[in-house]
């Protein structure tokens, strides 16, 4: 099956070979009510989105902000749709396009265990082991190095992260951190299809509240941390922090992985209603003595540019080994995969062999806390990072492998949880010699206000720091690099793998990475070759 990528559009991934199942038979499973003929109607795959929709799926028409789904019915018919599946309000809507209608009372609601019937990937159902990583931050990382690791034990692998979606070697950039339930189900189909016999995905708050995962029973659960982010979506932590829970369920898992490095990991273990094991490491705990009372202990041996060597310790035995991006929360999100691929039944020894034939772990972490610089000169860090706790612990591994300045380069998203700015703005400073905000994904915010925020937050915490203020971020750049040298190091976070900017909806094409290393090949600085497609024409 050919792939065609559109950067602004990533593609809905669905099985080549398709499932047929029987309209009438979906209904008198799923709908309260029906409207139209139902009998000898097939259905092959159900969507939420009219642009996304192939003939002979099922159109799943939900109310959003300003707009009722049905109000598309016409053009899911134009496409080939045989149904509607919507709720009183929308088949008043649909009803004039003269497809059959199932109605049901939250169609959101129904779409995981809908979209499981339809593809046959529910709990009942064969499928790949399933490994779920939430928590605030740290849910890519651990999800890319499951999936780097289960590569080198010779596991055929897929990924759902928020960078990329990866199946059995191919590799597809993703829409959100966790697909719709209707897009994930026809993933997983596609997967069982190309014979995956695991797969890391992550899952995110939003995915918990908004029936993405619904329909799928994960092998095991892991959980990194919870800090300060997505008060946009909910209405204080302690929401956020409950609407990660029913993941350790067992409606929705089997096993749980908890790290107990940030105060919530305990709260998880008390409140969890599945079996769990835990995690710790000690050097960055904000308990140290409860780390060290963990199942599996890690402790950090060098840190260096290139990786972080650390020795995780167990039940099955001890392991040192080195994970290739810098930070001792980097060690811990490692060991909380490797417990995870334990947990998740692969043994102790097979993993054990893999990383020491490779001489440590071998997995790409697209834009997390990745050098994109050459041997000599400043060292150059672009990471995904976009919260205090992310800035606080990336600068920490960031000063600590760099011998002369730090230079911190970020900006803030626009219409989203902007309670953290000033936080962002505070840790940032607190932690760098140098600080230059600029801007990131403004969407339909006015720039220079965020920019005037993050700085003046910033000069509030630290009113005697050096800051710049830039934009647009192609300047920002290319300023960060006047300012440093060789043994100097700049860590730009937000943009991280992204190869676009939102500006007032418009998906930009941008490179962070490309955009720095432009920087410092103009200065003078040896770059290294990319190793990620670039959204810009070549230099002359």
């Amino acid at each position: 099956m050919s792939i065609e990528q559109q950067p602004s559009l990533p593609p809905v991934l669905r099985p080549a070979n398709p499932p047929r199942r029987q309209l009438s038979e979906l209904a008198s499973r799923f709908a309260r009510d029906t409207r139209g003929e139902l009998q000898g109607v097939a259905v092959s795959g159900i969507t939420l989105a009219t642009a996304d929709l192939r003939a002979g799926e099922a159109f799943v028409a939900i109310r959003g902000v300003n707009r009722h789904g049905a109000e598309f019915s016409a053009a899911a018919a134009e496409k080939g749709a045989v149904a509607i599946i919507t709720d009183d309000d929308g088949a008043a809507i649909a009803e004039s396009v003269g497809l059959p209608i199932l109605i049901v009372d939250d169609p959101r609601a129904v779409l995981g265990d809908l979209s499981a019937w339809v593809y046959g990937t529910g709990a009942d159902d064969p499928l790949p082991l399933l490994f779920a990583t939430t928590g605030t931050n740290g849910k890519t990382s651990v999800s890319h190095l499951l999936a780097g690791i289960l590569d080198q034990i010779d596991v055929v692998t897929g990924l759902s992260s928020t960078a990329e979606r990866h199946i059995a070697g191919e590799v597809i950039v993703s829409r959100l951190t966790t697909p719709e339930a209707s897009e994930f189900h026809a993933l997983l189909a596609l997967m069982r299809e190309r014979e995956v016999e695991a797969v890391a995905v992550e899952v995110s708050a939003q995915a918990l509240s908004r029936h993405r995962v619904d329909g799928i029973h994960f092998d095991v659960a892991g959980f990194t941390n919870l800090s300060h982010d997505h008060l946009d979506d909910y209405a204080d932590m302690e929401e956020y922090f409950e609407a990660k829970l029913p993941l350790f369920r067992p409606d929705r898992s089997k096993r749980g992985v908890i790290c107990l490095d940030s105060p919530s990991g305990a709260i998880v273990v008390e409140r969890a209603e599945i079996p769990v094991v835990t995690v710790g490491t000690p050097l960055i705990a904000a308990d140290p003595e409860a780390a060290a009372k963990a199942d599996w202990v890690v402790t950090i041996d060098d840190e260096r540019a290139a990786g972080t060597t650390f020795t995780l310790a167990g039940p099955a035995g001890t392991l040192t080994t080195t994970v290739p991006v810098i930070g001792p929360h980097m060690a811990a999100n490692a060991a909380l995969a490797i417990v995870m691929l334990l947990e998740g039944g692969y043994a102790w020894e097979r993993i054990v062999t893999a990383l020491e034939r490779d001489g440590g772990i071998r997995a790409y972490l697209p834009g997390r806390t990745q050098l994109v610089s050459g041997e000599r000169g400043p060292a150059v860090f672009v990471d995904f990072g976009h919260s205090p706790d992310a800035f606080e612990k990336t600068l920490a591994a960031v000063r600590r492998v760099t011998p002369g300045r730090v230079v911190m380069l970020f900006g803030a998203d626009g219409d989203r949880d902007a309670s953290k700015r000033f936080d962002m703005a505070r840790t940032a400073v607190q932690g760098s010699d140098i600080l230059v905000v600029t801007d990131h994904h403004p969407r339909f915010e006015d720039p220079e206000s965020i920019r005037a925020t993050l700085v003046a937050g910033a000069r509030q915490a630290r009113p005697d720091a050096e800051i710049h203020e830039y934009s647009p971020p192609e300047t920002a750049i290319v300023a960060a690099v006047e300012l440093v040298g060789d043994g100097d190091a700049i860590l730009w976070a937000g943009p991280g793998h992204q190869d676009y900017r939102d500006i007032r909806g418009v998906r930009t094409p941008y490179s962070a990475r490309e955009l720095a290393r432009r920087a410092l090949r103009a200065a003078g600085w040896p770059v290294p070759d990319s190793r990620w497609p670039v959204p810009y024409p070549d230099e002359d």
